[in-house]
């Protein structure tokens, strides 16, 4: 067990490595951020002089190394739109973003996974099918639509949510939250449905063909002739075995909600990291471009290991591959 957690640790400092590499080096394309923040009348001087300040200068491999280092210590520069420290704008960002996707991870998990149950198990009933159709429509449509049907039915038709922003939040220290106030719990509906339906349907299909699948295997089949009730094999036998597949769609799709929350906050002026983003990508912020893909990244390796590690506590399978393995 240790030596391949260490093995994946091992595994996921490589993967950060080439994300860094990725982030920085593709974002020195998109263009001089030293004109943006010059604006139009400087001179010739004064672009040399915050060339140097800022350290571009420097040959590729000096900036990146540095970047490195400095990202190892959690500091990512200093942000050429705004003349504040990346590592600052993060972190108040991140309690907005996290909220959102947290939120929309625990949705498509409590209503993905009964759904699923529920038509794999009764896959002829009238409700399977309502829930089939509503599946395709949440995978068809792209987010950003179903942002904008949500905002013109709940927030200009009928006013009971609002359209844009967080609503009042409440701090402990550098961390906000709007899960204490009414406006704020109000403000998260919108966009943490609109971010969930996707991740919803898509986990919702996974368990249903998961389920048809197990429920046709011989021991489920040996297990009815014992003469167990319906509750405890469908649940007790058939939903534990189809977890490991969707525990690993899961871990996927929670860094995925993480990275591409970056529509939905768009849509709902969300104050979160992906708005902060977009903004970046127009004034070609390097910095601030180059953290986020970093810490999205992280989130993914993080989530990944958990997975891997939550394979063992699911799947006897895989401990008893690997200690025969080991024994060999």
């Amino acid at each position: 067990m240790i030596a391949f957690v260490v093995q994946r640790l091992l595994q996921s400092v490589l993967v950060m490595l080439a994300v860094a590499f990725i982030s920085f080096a593709l974002f020195r394309y998109i263009g001089d951020p030293v004109l943006i923040m010059l604006g139009q009348d400087f001179t010739r001087e004064q672009y040399e002089m915050l060339v140097r300040d800022l350290g571009l200068d420097q040959p590729f491999y000096v900036q990146f190394a540095k970047f490195v280092v400095s990202a190892v210590q959690g500091e990512f520069g200093i942000s050429y739109r705004l003349a504040r420290p990346v590592a600052q704008l993060i972190a108040e960002r991140l309690p907005a973003t996290l909220e959102l996707s947290m939120m929309a991870a625990l949705l498509a998990l409590t209503i993905g996974v009964p759904m699923g149950v529920y038509t794999g198990l009764r896959r002829d009933s009238w409700l399977s099918r309502f829930f089939l159709t509503i599946s395709l429509v949440g995978v068809s449509l792209p987010t950003f639509l179903i942002g904008i049907l949500l905002i013109l039915v709940f927030a200009v038709q009928l006013g009971v949510l609002p359209s844009f922003g967080r609503g009042d939040v409440v701090k402990f220290g550098s961390w906000s939250t709007g899960f204490l106030t009414t406006s704020g719990l109000k403000a998260l509906v919108l966009p943490a449905v609109t971010l969930c339906l996707f991740q919803l349907t898509l986990i919702m299909r996974l368990v249903r063909s998961e389920m048809l699948e197990v429920l046709r295997t011989d021991y489920i089949k040996f297990a009815r002739a014992r003469g167990l009730q319906n509750r405890a094999v469908n649940f007790g036998h058939a939903l534990k075995n189809t977890l490991v597949p969707v525990i690993t769609i899961t871990g996927l799709q929670i860094g995925g909600i993480i990275a591409f929350a970056i529509v939905t906050e768009t849509v709902f002026q969300w104050p979160g990291m992906g708005l902060l983003f977009i903004q970046s990508v127009n004034n070609a912020d390097v910095p601030v471009m180059a953290a986020y893909l970093l810490l999205v990244g992280f989130f993914f390796v993080v989530i990944n290991l958990v997975v891997d590690l939550l394979y063992y506590v699911v799947d006897p399978r895989l401990r008893i591959d690997r200690g025969a393995a080991s024994g060999h």
